[in-house]
């Protein structure tokens, strides 16, 4: 029985190269004829600056795409990242409840289900933080590791946009294209494929605080032949004030016994 988390993907970051659109805003400077163009880039510029890079401390974040909700926090100093999803099971009903926290290269996993009234043979597992040996793991890239701290790939897709407007009060809208750079590895392939040219220009809308940090970031993906439009929603708060993440230790953690890497590995 495998559990596909998808977290692999939520935590992949790339920073984007804000001096190059410092220095194009620059050239356009002088030429009053390209204001809107300047009014353009200074807005990309500035939402991309507001995205999270190690100075806020920890935070929290929430997410949510076609697959479903994550949740978590962040801890850069740890270089820790806790990450939790749920994932119904569409034909029994039950919901595999599926959390990860990585501190270093270390990672540990929590498993357990709910709605399981009537249900026989579910695998039960300690209540306990497991600690996965990233060998065992059939395919290592479905558990998270920690990549920086944008888990929700803010900056790739900011750096796509092809158009920003401020629209004041720290608020911002756009396009991206999501066929470009590391924008192209948000959304799963499939999606990508049914989107075909409508993938470059998805409309998003953002929220920056008075702190000059970004607090969310919404795109609308439109429907594409049998599949429905749906969010791609990011989400991030609490900064400074989110507990800080450390190993397990104790009587809170144990290394993962063989049924956990059969249920990550299938």
């Amino acid at each position: 029985m495998r559990r596909d988390t998808r977290t692999a993907r939520w935590a992949r970051h790339t920073a984007g190269p804000v001096a190059a659109l410092l220095g194009v805003a620059v050239v356009l400077g002088g030429c009053g004829q390209l204001k809107d163009e300047v009014a353009t880039v200074t807005a990309k510029q500035t939402l991309l600056e507001s995205v999270p890079d190690g100075t806020e401390g920890p935070f929290r974040f929430t997410g949510k795409d076609v697959t479903g909700d994550v949740s978590g926090s962040v801890d850069p100093t740890a270089k820790g990242l806790e990450l939790t999803t749920a994932i119904k099971d569409p034909e029994h009903g039950f919901t595999t409840n599926i959390a990860f926290r990585v501190v270093g290269e270390d990672v540990w996993t929590k498993i357990s289900f709910t709605g399981t009234e009537g249900l026989t043979g579910l695998p039960k597992l300690p209540n306990k933080w497991l600690k996965l040996d990233r060998t065992k793991l059939a395919d290592a890239g479905n558990v998270p590791t920690y990549e920086g701290t944008d888990p929700g790939n803010a900056g790739p897709l900011v750096q796509a946009a092809t158009t920003v407007n401020e629209d004041g009060a720290g608020k911002y809208s756009g396009t991206i294209d999501l066929t470009s750079g590391e924008a192209a590895k948000v959304l799963e392939a499939e999606q990508m494929s049914a989107l075909g040219e409508a993938a470059k220009q998805v409309p998003f809308n953002a929220v920056v605080d008075g702190d000059e940090r970004l607090t969310s970031l919404t795109l609308d993906v439109p429907a594409a032949g049998s599949a429905k439009a749906f969010q791609y929603v990011v989400n991030y708060q609490d900064f400074g004030s989110t507990p800080k993440l450390a190993a397990p230790s104790g009587t809170q953690a144990q290394n993962a016994p063989a049924l956990a890497y059969e249920l990550l590995n299938g």
